[in-house]
């Protein structure tokens, strides 16, 4: 047996024995440097014949892959092995108390829905909930949008297939749909979402939240409409007096439409809400179109109702002061703990909702 091959048996024997990922490294180093073994035996070879160095790097080679994958094999073990030993040194006994616990915050979003949640609540409307993934009739059809209405086109609505038949809602409308399918009048519901458009900037973003109402019965006015919202305004702002106007719109599932505006004046560079001489547009609403019932199983001559969005996110801009809604979606968590709100401190009228 050749020098060369009693050095190869010698490191092939150390690493079959060796456990410890720090001498698997070591042994590596001594085969496989810059100056290790291989490299000086392929440098021995300069003064060689051609044949000679043909046949010496052929074996040299040879015994490279072997101790190549004994060291593979070697090293995942090893490796194994310490990771074992680490996870018994660091194990974790849940049952103990907490040396370090942080309270974490309730973003701005989660704890507007808290507070309107409440608010209507108050004055007999139940939460109701819908897939973020529409089917084209419930978000369009259902609710009497026309074929070519500019909402449909592709720039605005993100579709998930070729035929354009499945999206992304852009509204939580369709919620009011499904609810008024799989049930009978009365309803009086509100309906909290995720909703999403091909849209970004300081006050646009691709996804966003909205909140729908509804109320359908026998007998419903504007004029109901008119308190329900006023009273929502009013308690939202936490303000005793509000200043309210309905201005003529038009949505395709709502006969006749209106934007309400709020006043609200400019204090020290702060936007106070209630009375003033400035107008702020802050929401669409209107009387059910007869067509949207018929589509959901509703007799339009027995029942009315209305319907009325609100943008939650632009709600919790005006109300706590925050002047980008990108910033709703950063995950910055100093941002977050400079806004967020106390999970304990749960949104009550009666206390105050922001309190």
């Amino acid at each position: 047996m050749s020098d060369f091959e009693k050095k190869i048996l010698d490191y092939k024997n150390k690493l079959n024995t060796t456990k410890d990922l720090e001498e698997v490294e070591s042994i590596r180093a001594e085969i496989f440097g810059k100056n290790g073994f291989i490299n000086l035996e392929f440098k021995k070879m300069g003064l060689l014949s051609v044949e000679e160095k043909k046949n010496i790097a052929s074996n040299i080679n040879k015994a490279k892959q072997e101790l190549l994958e004994i060291f593979k094999i070697k090293s995942s073990e090893a490796l194994d092995k310490d990771l074992n030993e680490k996870i018994k040194k660091e194990k974790i006994d849940v049952t103990l108390p907490e040396h370090e616990f942080k309270v974490g915050k309730v973003h701005p979003v989660s704890q507007v829905i808290d507070e309107i949640s409440c608010i209507f609540s108050e004055i007999g409307f139940t939460v109701e909930e819908g897939p973020d993934v529409e089917s084209e009739y419930n978000n369009f059809t259902a609710l009497n949008t026309p074929e070519n209405h500019p909402a449909k086109d592709m720039h605005d609505t993100f579709y998930l297939d070729e035929n354009m038949k499945t999206l992304l809602r852009t509204h939580t409308s369709p919620v009011q749909v499904r609810t008024m399918l799989k049930g009978k009048p009365p309803f009086k519901i509100i309906a909290p979402g995720r909703t999403y458009r091909s849209d970004s900037d300081q006050t646009h973003t691709p996804m966003f939240h909205q909140l729908e109402g509804l109320h359908i019965d026998k007998d419903i006015t504007m004029g109901h409409l008119k308190g329900c919202l006023n009273y929502f305004i009013k308690e939202f702002f936490e303000v005793e007096k509000i200043k309210m106007r309905f201005r003529p719109s038009h949505f395709p599932f709502t006969e006749p439409s209106a934007e309400v505006d709020i006043g609200y004046r400019v204090e020290k560079n702060k936007i106070i809400i209630g009375e003033g001489d400035q107008w702020l547009e802050i929401l669409g609403c209107g009387m059910v179109h007869p067509n949207v019932l018929k589509n959901c199983k509703v007799d339009p001559k027995k029942y009315q109702g209305f319907a009325f969005g609100i943008g939650i996110d632009r709600l919790a801009m005006l109300k706590y002061g925050i002047n980008d809604l990108r910033s709703f979606f950063d995950c910055d968590y100093r941002w977050l703990n400079h806004y967020g709100f106390d999970p304990l401190d749960v949104p009550t009228n009666y206390r105050g909702l922001s309190k």
